[in-house]
């Protein structure tokens, strides 16, 4: 393709497959079409690799830790593992541009939020690298004529399945973190958004990670993905996505005895209670549910609000609702597009159902008149006074609509809070210290934040959930224990 990335071209060939260190057609020589979705169009052509393409991707991982060869990636020191994910991350960064384009077209992300996940990869890079050779066992206290110690050694073989609504950012958390520990890892992007993990690729070569370290097969879930979560050369598994997908994942693994990692759906509140500061908690009401067009597992989609204020808190949103614009993820408007006709015809099910059911929409934002009919555009939506156990407050939409729902007290936001099936991320917005610990505890959930939601990213926090949402952690050092397996070692010497 002779267009940069700017012009909305892929600046690089995108229908190979990376193993061991080779850029290579994929076992089928079949491709697979990327879709731009902010206009429809063809955007490139991604390989459709296959179970031997995993078969291969795998051996290379193998191969990458069992070499003998003073450079493969078993042979590095936890210092020289940390110098070359840093060098990684210094060229991430010289690259945000490039990365940031590439995912502007790939996934319809505003340029803004788009440039924010480029910089948060590097930044994965960074905090990685410095950890690798900071992750210390213990010595234990044992019988007389013994000393006990506990080593952390990495699982082997790490495969990675990334969804299309974050390739960067989950790309950065958990790869980044399986290299730290010194797993080699094979890496199954989502067919429908992939150029940036393949651009990471190239990333990682270029700064020096050696040949097999990492390896990634583009291609269809149910074959690529299948494929890798079942495979026998496979020591650990780290999947975001659906909770019926994580299922399959989880019983394919099973079989295998596989330990998995899984970050799944979610159907956050965030709780404002009467005594909230309203004017401070409302950008994050609002942009917590419509980043990326709603399309993140952690969005805030049920807004809780105590009685004496849901009148105001429903007026201020509406307020910033009606302003919200959606359009081509290039005019870097407050939502791009969803990413594809299916995720469209799910979300537009959702809004079906809420008129269909005597709800009423508090407000809604625009589409922009001159968007591309083509295009994969939802009007954002805040859905008003909306029952605790309506569709609409108990399943995850993954598109820009919120709910607003009435409490009285603690004891009912609590209940209402946990009363559905997930339990990723919680907000608690109030002026009560106390009150803040009490529901903190109470929320059963991975994330709980005290006037604020997301707290920024926080890389160096852990995340994952409970119930249906998942379990395990990734982000900060916990993900480092996720992808290690301790060892103890007991010495007798009298």
């Amino acid at each position: 393709m002779k267009r940069n990335a700017e012009c909305g071209q892929v600046p690089f060939s995108t229908q190979e497959i990376y193993i061991a260190g080779r850029w290579q057609a994929p076992d089928s020589g079949a491709t697979i079409a990327l879709e731009d979705p902010s206009d429809g169009s063809e955007l490139a052509r991604i390989g459709r690799g296959g179970g031997a393409d995993i078969d291969a991707a795998v051996a290379a991982a193998r191969a990458a830790l069992d070499d003998g060869d003073a450079g493969a990636w078993g042979r590095l020191s936890a210092v020289e593992r940390g110098r070359v994910l840093a060098a990684i991350g210094r060229k991430v960064l010289d690259n945000v541009d490039m990365l940031a384009a590439l995912e502007v077209h790939d996934v319809g992300k505003p340029l803004k939020q788009a440039r924010a996940d480029a910089v948060a990869l590097a930044r994965y890079c960074e905090f990685y690298a410095g950890a690798c050779d900071k992750v210390h066992g213990q010595t234990l206290p044992f019988a007389n004529g013994y000393t006990a110690l506990t080593l952390r050694e990495p699982h082997g073989v790490t495969g990675h399945i990334v969804p299309w609504n974050y390739p960067m950012q989950i790309v950065g958390r958990s790869v980044g973190a399986a290299l730290a520990m010194g797993n080699a890892c094979v890496l199954k992007p989502a067919e429908e958004a992939c150029l940036t993990v393949l651009a990471f690729a190239r990333i990682c070569a270029d700064a020096g990670l050696p040949a097999g370290a990492l390896n990634v097969v583009t291609g269809l879930g149910e074959e690529a993905g299948a494929a890798l979560a079942a495979h026998p050369g496979v020591d650990h598994l780290s999947f975001t996505g659906s909770v019926a997908t994580g299922a399959l994942v989880q019983i394919a693994a099973a079989r295998n005895a596989v330990p998995v990692t899984l970050e799944l759906g979610g159907k956050s509140p965030q709780i404002v209670f009467a005594d909230a500061d309203l004017e401070a908690a409302l950008p994050f009401l609002v942009n917590a549910g419509i980043q990326n067009a709603g399309q993140t597992c952690s969005a805030a989609s049920r807004i809780l609000v105590e009685r004496p204020v849901f009148a105001r808190v429903r007026a201020m949103m509406a307020e910033r609702y009606r302003a919200l614009r959606a359009g081509p993820a290039a005019r870097d408007l407050d939502l791009g597009p969803l990413i594809s006709g299916r995720q469209k015809e799910g979300v537009e099910h959702f809004l079906a159902l809420a008129r269909d059911t005597g709800l009423a929409f508090a407000a809604e934002g625009e589409v922009v008149a001159d968007a591309p009919k083509r295009g994969h555009y939802v009007r954002p939506t805040l859905v008003d006074d909306v029952p605790p156990d309506h569709s609409l407050a108990q399943d995850e939409i993954f598109g820009p609509v919120q709910v607003l729902i009435a409490f009285d007290g603690e004891g009912e936001a609590i209940r209402i809070a946990n009363g559905t099936k997930y339990g990723l991320v919680a907000g608690v917005w109030t002026k009560d210290g106390s009150r803040a610990l009490r529901m903190a505890r109470a929320l059963k959930c991975g994330q709980v934040f005290v006037n604020n939601y997301g707290a920024g990213g926080g890389i160096e926090l852990p995340f994952g959930g409970v119930k249906h949402s998942g379990h395990g952690r990734e982000k900060g050092f916990e993900a480092l224990y996720g992808f290690s397996t301790l060892k103890t070692i007991a010495i007798h010497h009298g």
